[in-house]
């Protein structure tokens, strides 16, 4: 989306690189995996197990005929459209109306029409899913917190309807620490909330902190719409779906917590506190609502009176690309120390910045040094961290921060994986290859 001379303006060549940091011996790399015990509902099950979600939830006071609104948001949830018809068919088969509107707050670039389409992207259609989808950036506002008097506001279409139900997965958040994070509450804040409700919530955590906003609002909300419950997801460390579960609003707070303590248990982390450089392939709204999730690289460098989580120490991040589902969106790009010029060819600049200014993170979206090509920016993170012994030096390279089960490792690594039980060597470390200065070999996903 950008254009040639603007990626080359950026772009240091691989050249002037390569001569301004000397001769650098690499070292080698093998392939170990993560050993991880799982229990996973086969996918054939999956829509089953969300109708019974549904099923366990009261809708005593909803009328016969009554419409549901279902919130479903952009994030990559493994099993989405299948989770979605699940909870459809349910709410159908009990005499209601379901219909799904987009609860992502700005994303989609804050349109109705870019909304639609990610639910779309993440196979939510009207076809699959059997109801219709309402999309709509309208709000309502529903009430004011009693000491602040912020604007709490939801999605029109939702506030209408005789029942709501959010549909989210329950997982670790990438910009704060709190009793609950990304989950069935932050969707009704901040997702239900569209773009009006995303810039408010954002511009008074600066001060307030989502960690005791999220609840407060979360209880307003419940009071003052007819939220009759929400079905949890939790992923297991392959992400895929391994519980799903009805929740009442009298339990939101409470049992999200509980699934919030398990989701940090199982979520897929670097196997390894002390690293010298990590290479991912990617980065995307998809995978990471900040694109690199905090909280498996240790890094909240865009966030305001949130400290960091304290492991992994990572010297050195190189991003190479984006992901194609994130369209251009590269929040979270500042995370990296340096991105290959994909990243900026590939880089939608509005889409970026309306997430930046509506979460409050414009941190978050500066731009790290550009290199032309994978050889120079391995070698320029490699000479910046002090003397290089290609026998020492720590080492991963891995698809994004969302699929960590095989990664590529440093010899260094790959021999302490052998001391490991929760580590499994899987390839002998070989000299890295490149073509044309690009990594012949991606890591494993």
């Amino acid at each position: 989306m950008n254009s040639e001379a603007a990626v080359s303006a950026l772009s240091v060549p691989e050249e002037t690189i390569l001569d301004a940091c000397g001769e650098i011996e690499l070292p080698q790399m093998g392939v170990i995996e993560q050993v991880w015990e799982t229990d996973p509902i086969q996918p054939a099950d999956v829509s089953s197990h969300a109708a019974r979600a549904v099923e366990s939830l009261s809708f005593t006071d909803v009328p016969d005929g009554g419409e549901v609104a279902l919130g479903v948001g952009s994030r990559g949830i493994a099993n989405l459209s299948e989770i979605v018809s699940g909870v459809v068919a349910a709410v159908s088969e009990a005499g209601y109306e379901p219909f799904v509107f987009p609860a992502m707050g700005s994303h989609g670039g804050a349109t109705a029409e870019g909304q639609r389409e990610m639910l779309n992207e993440l196979g939510v259609t009207e076809t699959a899913i059997g109801c219709e989808i309402r999309s709509d950036m309208d709000v309502v506002e529903v009430g004011r917190t009693t000491e602040r008097n912020v604007p709490v506001v939801a999605d029109a279409n939702a506030a209408g309807a005789d029942a709501i139900v959010p549909i989210n997965r329950i997982k670790p958040h990438t910009d704060f620490d709190g009793s609950v994070e990304s989950g069935l509450s932050k969707m009704l804040v901040i997702g239900m909330g569209k773009q009006r409700g995303a810039k408010i919530a954002h511009e008074w955590a600066v001060d307030w902190s989502f960690r005791n906003m999220i609840p407060e609002i979360t209880e307003q909300l419940l009071a003052a719409l007819p939220v009759v419950g929400g079905v949890a997801i939790v992923e297991d460390q392959h992400d895929d779906t391994t519980i799903l579960e009805g929740i009442p609003p009298s339990g939101f707070l409470d049992r999200e917590r509980e699934l919030l303590e398990l989701a940090y248990d199982i979520m897929p982390k670097l196997p390894f506190e002390e690293l010298d450089v990590v290479v991912f392939d990617e980065q995307g709204k998809d995978v990471s609502g900040q694109g690199l999730d905090t909280n498996v690289i240790g890094r909240r460098p865009f966030a305001i009176n949130e400290p960091a989580p304290e492991t992994p120490d990572i010297k050195r991040i190189y991003t190479r690309g984006l992901t194609e589902t994130t369209h251009g969106n590269a929040m979270g790009v500042g995370s990296a120390d340096i991105i290959h010029e994909d990243i900026v060819a590939e880089l939608d600049a509005s889409t970026t910045l309306i997430n930046a200014l509506t979460a409050s993170t414009v941190r978050g979206v500066k731009l790290p040094p550009v290199v032309e090509t994978d050889q120079a920016g391995l070698v320029a993170a490699l000479s910046t961290i002090g003397v290089v012994d290609p026998d020492t030096v720590r080492i991963l390279h891995a698809a994004d921060t969302m699929h960590l089960h095989r990664i590529h490792a440093s010899t260094a690594l790959v021999e302490e994986a052998r001391e490991r039980d929760d580590l499994r060597v899987v390839e002998e470390p070989t000299p890295i290859e490149f073509d044309g200065g690009a990594f012949v070999a991606s890591a494993p996903k």
